[in-house]
């Protein structure tokens, strides 16, 4: 393909978009299709040769069309990611077209400054403080990970990064609600801390995580010579939208010396609005802090901003240093591959 072709048919595929969006309504919001269906459709051998974009929007509208759920859809309210924008789509297309890796500053400054200033107007917006530093993740799960291996490690100072899952001499445990997100339980697993020490602590009658009964596990497990390391806080509950009583539970996390993440995945652009705020008082506790845009902040999928209070966490957990990736700007400037 060369540019006058890229042009007439990047026309073409805009145009198809906009159609599909204006007539989002007409469809059903769920897919029809059966399992199985959409594959049928499609050959069983690898085509021998390309095909025309007429017929590339045939298959869109005949083959793909039929298999989509709506997300976008006014009528959908299921999951939380939904309504990318067209100001969103055009900025995929900017950044596919720039076709650049943001791994290390050099690798395309830009990317690294640009990052660093936009994050830093999310925090500004949000309210939070400038011990906050910033950095984009592609979801809240990964970020949840990220935190919870940092927290392993300021726990056990950073013995299981020297000598694996074997270094630490107590057990570990991870707290946090019975109506956190899955993500929370699959990090844990994912960190080495084990199904056996993480506890999904009993809620209220609104869904909120109990602070007694936290501080009741906290001491059962001081008890049998375990070791408190990580709580996870939730601002905005995936199936009820509840929220954890920060205060509360930052004063508990810091008198037992806990990594306190906050899970703010679903609520926390809402932050924005300073009449949302009493919602997380307390955040300013809080070791790290994960939010979505692409929730309601019309950003496309996949967006999740990771907020840290001390960087050098996630650098000596993620860091590595080979010499192909070594440059002269590395103690001036941030290389975001070592942040996640």
């Amino acid at each position: 393909m060369n540019n006058d072709e890229f042009r007439e048919l990047g026309h073409q595929f805009i145009d198809w978009v906009a159609d599909y969006r204006a007539s989002l309504p007409l469809f059903p919001v769920m897919s029809p299709a059966k399992p199985g269906e959409i594959r049928a459709k499609l050959p069983k051998l690898p085509p021998q040769r390309g095909e025309g974009l007429g017929g590339i929007l045939k298959d869109l509208d005949a083959t793909v069309l039929p298999g989509i759920t709506h997300w976008n859809h006014p009528g959908f309210f299921a999951y939380f990611p939904s309504n990318t924008s067209y100001a969103s789509i055009l900025a995929d297309i900017v950044a596919s077209g720039l076709g650049v890796q943001g791994m290390s500053w050099q690798t395309s400054p830009a990317a690294t400054e640009v990052e660093e200033v936009v994050m830093d107007w999310l925090r500004q917006m949000l309210g939070l403080s400038e011990a906050f530093t910033g950095v984009i993740h592609d979801t809240a799960s990964t970020a949840t990970l990220c935190a919870l291996i940092c927290a392993r490690e300021k726990t056990s100072n950073f013995s299981q990064v020297r000598n694996g899952l074997q270094g630490g001499a107590s057990k570990l445990v991870v707290y946090a609600s019975d109506q956190s997100h899955s993500s929370i339980e699959k990090a844990a697993l994912l960190a080495g801390f084990g199904k056996a020490n993480l506890r999904l602590i009993e809620t209220d009658k609104d869904h909120a995580l109990r602070p007694d009964k936290l501080l009741a596990a906290i001491k059962a497990d001081v008890a049998m010579g375990k070791l408190p390391c990580a709580l996870v806080a939730c601002i905005g509950t995936t199936a009820t939208t509840a929220v954890d009583p920060m205060k509360k539970l930052a004063d508990l996390a810091s008198k037992y010396r806990l990594w306190l993440h906050v899970d703010a995945a679903m609520a926390g652009s809402a932050m924005i609005l300073p009449e949302c705020r009493w919602m997380w008082e307390g955040i300013e506790a809080a070791d790290s802090i994960v939010l979505n845009p692409h929730k309601w902040l019309g950003t496309g999928f996949d967006l999740s901003a990771y907020y840290a209070k001390d960087p050098q966490h996630l650098i000596r957990v993620m860091g590595t240093n080979p010499s192909y990736l070594r440059t002269a700007q590395d103690d001036e400037v941030k290389n975001f591959r070592d942040w996640g």
